[in-house]
Order: structure tokens, then C-alpha cells, then sequence
């Protein structure tokens, strides 16, 4: 990244189908000039990891609707770790619950974003939690 475009992996992990948040957020951050790899529908941590390594990404912003957060997302960070890319920046969004927003923090991710969040806010939070003016 340094010099270069903030590369991010937005996945949609398990067997949710409501990707339309996921989507818009991934277009917000390609008009603020990132690069995006959406991995589509149904995926799982594994494969979002392999995604992430193979796209030497940045970060990786993960959406769910269907509960299965505290799951899914720590799992994702867990196998970040024990492929040697614990420092990718791990974030999410969807129908997260509030006290278990603090829970996902303390286990890796560094920030959720709950419906209604503005677009923008994402973008800026990410070049701020990235270092970067991309």
C-alpha cells in the first residue's frame, strides 16, 4: 500500500444471501479510488482468507445478516493469523447486535458498522486505520 492503492476484500462469509450492503460498500470504496475484490455470495472463511493472501490485501471487510458473526468473523482472524497475514486489517458490517460488537473487538476485528452507517464514514475510518490519503 505504501505509495500505492488501498487494495480491500469485501466477502460475504457463510450462508447469508443478502449482499446488497456488502455491494454498496464495496462501490463506495472503488469511487474513493481503492481497489475492491468482492468475493460474492457464500464463502467461507477459508476461502476469504485465500482470497486475501493471494490479493495481498490491505484489509478485509466482511458482511452478514444471518447471526452467525461471532463465528464466522473470529474465524476469519484466526486463519489470518496462522497464514501470516494477522496484520490485515479486519472490519464488518450487517445486523450485528451491540454487545456483541465489543465482543468482536476483542477478538480482531477493529471496527463494526451497523445499517445506516454512511458510506463515507467507512471510507474515511479505513484511510485513517490504514494510514494512508489514498
Amino acid at each position: 500500500m505504501p505509495g500505492g492503492k488501498i487494495r480491500v476484500v469485501v466477502a460475504k462469509p457463510g450462508l447469508d444471501g443478502h449482499d446488497r450492503g456488502a455491494k454498496v460498500v464495496a462501490r463506495a470504496l472503488r469511487d474513493a479510488g481503492m481497489e475492491v475484490i468482492y468475493t460474492g455470495l457464500h464463502q467461507t472463511p477459508e476461502q476469504i482468507v485465500e482470497t486475501v493472501i493471494q490479493e495481498d490485501a490491505d484489509a478485509v471487510g466482511l458482511s452478514i445478516h444471518s447471526g452467525a458473526h461471532m463465528t464466522l468473523f473470529p474465524r476469519v482472524v484466526e486463519l489470518l493469523r496462522e497464514r501470516g497475514a494477522g496484520d490485515t486489517l479486519v472490519f464488518g458490517g450487517g445486523i450485528i447486535p451491540k454487545e456483541d460488537i465489543v465482543l468482536l473487538k476483542e477478538k480482531g476485528i477493529a471496527e463494526i458498522f451497523t445499517p445506516g452507517a454512511a458510506t463515507t464514514a467507512i471510507v474515511e475510518w479505513l484511510r485513517r486505520a490504514l494510514g494512508s490519503a489514498a
